[in-house]
């Protein structure tokens, strides 16, 4: 089934009601059945359509709940997706059975509605929007893959040459201009990212190659894939379409693949059109991570399957290099306010933590920096004149700094806005370079809450961009004294909380450093740097290539072309690398020592086989669990 087809089940004006709120852990359950609600079987039911049996199942679990809307068994509001709304804080919750009135929802997603305060108000009054809710059912190898809600990341990539991105179906593939925008060697033993043009007209041709060039120079230029890119090949197909841009409102334009943002919020950009983004990649065997480019020059974009990222000029960049960290890496999050914490990059406890070898002082660890989050929300409110936007909280007053962040779009001059803490203006400035565009602004408070309540206010001061100057999220996070109780040195590798939605605490690397935490640091950290190394040479050969060349006496000549990496780099890297190279005769235990670390060697002419042993080093990976580093084959003279 097409994606613009159960699209359509779900997709209604959006009208917003007073609604009352409670509870039931019931819907806290990852392990209890889909039977016990409403909405399991039958055509409507999630499990027949989706294949979940647990609530586990649901990918945006816990955020479910009961709903009026349902009206019991096999209800057409099945799956229905519901945006809540108290005091300035918003949850998006699926509905998955009935309620009498208002919503029963998780406990886990109602403290995410209520600031952790779920269980002493029991029942509080809000206001509900269904919003647009978008599922795909993939045909290939049964895999589910979903954009729910305001969800930026739709799952985990595929695989390369697997089920998933190339997986082949009945749908011919739009028609391809492909050109080379960064090559480094055979497809057939490099890892081949390819931009998709969506919304680019036939006269937008160029715009679209010159678009996509820009962004596979800005994150291989010197950072973030600079000390990789020997492995990846970078290319750009293009398609017309025949509206140019990207679709608002959830409604795609007439575009090849039909990107969309769900409502008027600079985040998420969706796939109207997965079934010929699929056939484009399964048409060119330049095709490992596919990434659908949108002629937008505003933020937004998706990670998973379909790497999904926009032309603006500095959001564009920042997005890409993101959202491929979870399709390569296979990394979650490490922002506040997430759900999706997993990978090298993430921890659950302090005691059990993945990137150990990377720790910047051993002898200190594990000590968990300290630090605080008394106020998160994702308002995505537009903002007027005659009332500004509030938010109070509350402080335990115990901590020495605080970071304010937050991110508005719309913006035209530092005087559109006044971001105040208790009255008080912090002083924010526009970014110039951004024009209309969102950003999310950080700014270091050097002064410490005091105990008790506070309030966070937006007020904004040009009627003139009334309607599309917005507030898109907010925190604030305490920290303890700088050294002694948090290290803001910006590569320190230590243990750093981050905060779900529903305020459950992981840990990760670093403070800011990586670009899955601060989307404009052009920087993995060191453990998702060592996890890129590892998941691109993981189905790659070390060697590209073997040649043999019969001499004049009978021997043969055998030489190597290695990946071209360390010594063989065409552009120098300042990091240690090393090939070691070992080489074997008829017998495959006895190196022969007068070719070690030469990349060929002569054999008599009484051999028929022989072997060699190939070892790469880096710096940048200390942990090699699955023998990725090492090479040895056996060859029989030709």
């Amino acid at each position: 089934m097409q994606l613009s087809n159960i699209f359509s089940l779900f997709t209604l004006v959006a009208a917003t009601s007073a609604v009352t709120v409670a509870y039931d852990q019931g819907y806290d359950d990852a392990g209890r059945s889909m039977t016990a609600v409403a909405c399991s079987d039958g055509v409507n039911g999630l499990t027949t359509r989706y294949g979940w049996t647990t609530q586990g199942q649901i990918p945006r679990f816990p955020n479910i709940g009961a709903a009026a809307a349902v009206a019991g068994w096999n209800s057409a509001a099945c799956g229905t997706c519901w945006k809540l709304t108290w005091n300035g804080r918003s949850v998006n919750v699926l509905a998955v059975d009935h309620a009498g009135a208002g919503f029963n929802i998780a406990l886990s997603a109602m403290n995410t509605l209520t600031n952790g305060q779920a269980v002493a108000l029991g029942r509080v009054d809000a206001t509900a929007t269904q919003v647009a809710n978008a599922f795909l059912l993939a045909a290939a190898a049964n895999t589910a893959l979903a954009q729910f809600c305001e969800h930026q990341w739709e799952g985990r990539f595929a695989g390369r040459r697997a089920d998933g991105a190339r997986a082949r179906q009945d749908v011919a593939p739009p028609p391809l201009d492909i050109q080379p925008l960064i090559i480094n060697g055979p497809s057939s033993n490099r890892i081949d990212l390819i931009f998709f043009g969506d919304g680019y007209t036939e006269d937008e041709k160029d715009k679209f190659f010159a678009d996509a060039m820009a962004l596979a120079v800005d994150v291989t230029d010197g950072q973030t894939f600079a000390d990789v890119v020997p492995l990846m090949n970078f290319w750009a197909g293009f398609s017309p379409s025949a509206e140019s841009g990207v679709g608002v409102g959830g409604k795609p334009l007439d575009t090849v693949y039909g990107l969309y943002r769900d409502g008027t919020e600079l985040r998420g950009v969706y796939y109207d059109k997965p079934e010929v983004a699929h056939a484009a990649c399964d048409s060119t065997e330049a095709c490992d991570y596919p990434i659908l480019l949108g002629n937008d020059p505003l933020y937004g974009g998706l990670g998973g399957t379909f790497t999904v990222v926009t032309a603006s000029p500095v959001n564009g960049p920042a997005v890409l290099r993101h959202e491929l960290g979870h399709s390569i890496i296979d990394v979650g999050e490490e922002y506040e306010g997430g759900y999706a914490y997993f990978g090298v990059n993430s921890a659950q406890s302090p005691n059990s933590v993945p990137w150990k070898q990377w720790y910047t002082d051993p002898g200190s660890e594990p000590k968990i920096q300290r630090t605080n989050m008394p106020i998160q929300a994702y308002p995505w409110t537009l903002l007027n004149t005659t009332r500004k936007w509030s938010q109070k909280f509350t402080s335990a007053g115990t901590y020495d700094t605080y970071l304010l962040q937050f991110s508005v779009s719309g913006m035209t001059a530092s005087s559109d806005l006044r971001v105040e803490v208790d009255g008080k203006d912090v002083g924010w400035e526009i970014n110039p370079e951004l024009g209309v565009d969102r950003y999310i602004y950080n700014m270091k408070i050097d002064s410490k809450l005091s105990p008790g309540e506070h309030e966070l206010s937006f007020t904004l001061l040009n009627e003139e961009i009334q309607g599309t100057a917005q507030l898109c999220n907010l925190e604030i996070l305490e920290y303890g004294v700088a050294d002694e109780e948090f290290n803001f040195e910006l590569k320190y590798h230590g243990i750093y909380p981050t905060f779900s939605d529903t305020n459950k605490t992981s840990y990760r690397p670093t403070n800011d450093f990586c670009t899955m935490r601060s989307i404009y640091s052009p920087n993995y950290c060191y453990a998702c740097l060592e996890g890129l190394w590892l998941a691109l040479l993981r189905p790659l050969s070390l060697i590209d290539n073997i040649t043999q060349t019969a001499l004049p006496d009978g021997s043969t000549n055998a030489s190597l072309d290695l990946l071209p990496l360390a010594e063989f780099r065409k552009i120098p890297n300042p990091h240690q690398e090393a090939y070691t190279i070992l080489w074997y005769g008829a017998d495959e235990n006895v190196v022969l020592e007068e070719w070690t670390n030469q990349t060929s060697a002569v054999f008599a002419p009484s051999v028929t086989e022989f072997g060699v042993e190939v070892r790469f080093s880096s710096e940048q990976i200390r942990v090699d669990g699955r023998g990725v580093l090492t090479q040895k084959e056996r060859y029989v003279v030709a």
